[in-house]
């Protein structure tokens, strides 16, 4: 089997400059490799994912130049496959049942920080085994403390996460009853048989908490491209509350895909 990338867009808001350059590489790598490119809307969020945003993403994709083979791949009618994943592993032993609120993490005092200041999960829910008869339930992955979490990153080399420190005990199933990203992500990845993951460099540590989640699962892992991420004039990354930077404001203002294509070369 060769090459097979994938753009997965979230409808959660316009796209920006950033999303753009993330996904004209994905492309080009992809070119590069004689593959093909998948499209895959991630919109598991029902509070936060609307059409309208769906529709703006692949118009504004389209616009970009960017070609994918297919149909797109949404999210959210594969509930059943990411609820096979999170039986297998709550049943292999992988999960616990954890009843925090993020204001009990972000709170306790026990929650150490990484070096990027993001909480850790403190541990305080490590030793239930059940929930059966409880409501406003989240499901972590128990991570072994202390593995070294290695792999090697096509554009930054060599990356190692240690678990529990880096990263604690993450959320696979939500109260909600909708998985987390990081389920979803490592099925469909899987399903679609995607080789190599290219995404931005904010998710480097996803990616460790993501691998753990393939040995779990015996699944067979993609390699990874992390994109250096875009900044503001504030030196802040983009978002996509920055309207002025969003693909759609800039097309309202007459940049055409060649000239932000230029600007990446």
């Amino acid at each position: 089997m060769g090459y097979r990338g994938r753009i997965a867009p979230t409808p959660t808001g316009y796209l920006h400059l950033g999303h753009a350059r993330t996904f004209w590489i994905a492309q080009q790598r992809c070119h590069d490799a004689g593959g093909i490119l998948l499209y895959r809307n991630e919109d598991l969020d029902t509070d936060r994912c609307k059409p309208e945003y769906r529709e703006a993403a692949l118009e504004d994709c389209l616009w970009l130049g960017l070609q994918w083979e297919g149909t797109p791949i949404d999210q959210s009618p594969r509930t059943e496959h990411y609820l096979e994943a999170f039986k297998e592993l709550r049943d292999k032993g992988f999960l616990f049942p954890c009843t925090c609120t993020r204001k009990d993490i972000l709170e306790a005092p026990s929650a150490p920080h990484n070096e990027d200041g993001e909480t850790i999960y403190p541990g305080t829910c490590r030793t239930r085994q059940n929930g059966l008869g409880e409501s406003k339930i989240n499901w972590r992955f128990r991570v072994p403390h202390g593995e070294k979490v290695e792999f090697t990153d096509a554009h930054y080399g060599p990356q190692t996460f240690i678990s529990g420190e880096d990263f604690g005990d993450f959320p696979v199933w939500q109260k909600n009853g909708i998985p987390s990203y990081q389920l979803a992500v490592v099925v469909d990845d899987a399903a679609m048989k995607i080789t190599e993951v290219v995404r931005g460099a904010d998710l480097l540590t996803s990616t460790a908490r993501q691998l753990l989640l393939y040995r779990a699962l015996n699944l067979t892992p993609p390699s990874f491209y992390h994109c250096e991420l875009m900044l503001d004039e504030a030196g802040k990354r983009l978002a996509k509350r920055n309207d002025a930077l969003s693909l759609r404001s800039l097309r309202n203002r007459g940049k055409t895909p060649e000239e932000l294509r230029s600007e990446w070369a």
